[in-house]
């Protein structure tokens, strides 16, 4: 079974999150809140800036040790506060798409393998799905995909300049399903804006998501961006699903069970 991955936002620290929940749409958060873990922090307001991730335990099986071992000196890079030489990276030039959050990784290797002309710039900090992507990777010959297990948001804000990138993919981050914690969501104006403005003329946002309240968020918050216009061809703002995403396993579970699922896909004017 594929386990949706999270990325979202600590409201109280500005820290992104990273980890991995169950797929019950009644569970609790998966992660404790700083008043849970012993108090809020004092005189720290929401939003301040995203600035880190909250690292979160998990293990990894020996295919995915070997696979950091054997393919990770190819494959996963150094964060460094300079831009990145996205040329030197991949070994060539060719368009550049970020992918923030990609839990065990099989949309990332599949999404790679059809569109072999594009490098993957892909950020995740939960150990085991790095090395699941990494055996991925060695298991279906893939050579356009780079790792950095580092805070997307600082990979963002260091790494990135403005006009760097192509595309932009979030597919099923945590939707945070209570009113209480909706804050937490990872898609918000801040962010957005980051992402708009490292955009060249003609990039786009992919985002997906099975929780249709988080949906419409994403909806607003995209559609308020002035840096971006909505691609969707129908009245709802919705998107047809690209051909290149495929259904994961954990995504055809939803839909058996009677889940939606929502794409979005804006473009940088």
């Amino acid at each position: 079974m594929e386990i949706p991955h999270t990325m979202s936002i600590d409201p109280l620290t500005g820290a992104l999150i990273s980890g991995f929940v169950s797929s019950g749409r009644e569970a609790e958060p998966a992660f404790p809140s700083a008043q849970e873990q012993g108090g809020a922090l004092a005189g720290v307001a929401f939003p301040k800036t995203i600035k880190s991730y909250v690292r979160r335990a998990g293990r990894t099986t020996t295919g995915q040790a070997k696979a950091f071992e054997d393919l990770g000196p190819r494959f996963l890079l150094d964060y460094t506060a300079a831009p990145l030489a996205a040329e030197a990276a991949f070994g060539r030039s060719g368009p550049l798409i970020l992918e923030i959050g990609f839990g065990m990784g099989e949309a990332t290797a599949h999404i790679a393998g059809v569109r072999p002309a594009d490098n993957f710039l892909c950020c995740e900090v939960h150990e085991p799905g790095v090395g699941a992507l990494l055996k991925r990777i060695g298991e279906q010959g893939l050579s356009n995909i780079r790792i950095l297990q580092h805070d997307a948001v600082e990979v963002i804000d260091q790494m990135l300049p403005e006009q760097s990138l192509d595309g932009v993919h979030i597919f099923f981050p945590d939707p945070w399903h209570k009113k209480k914690h909706n804050k937490r969501r990872l898609i918000q104006a801040p962010l957005v804006a980051k992402l708009a403005r490292r955009l060249r003329s003609g990039g786009y946002i992919h985002c997906a998501t099975d929780w249709q309240p988080y949906a419409q968020q994403m909806l607003e918050v995209l559609g308020a961006e002035a840096l971006l216009a909505n691609r969707s061809m129908h009245a709802d703002g919705y998107s047809d699903k690209p051909e290149y995403r495929p259904l994961t396993k954990f995504e055809n579970r939803g839909l058996k069970l009677g889940h939606g699922v929502w794409d979005l896909v804006f473009e940088r004017r």
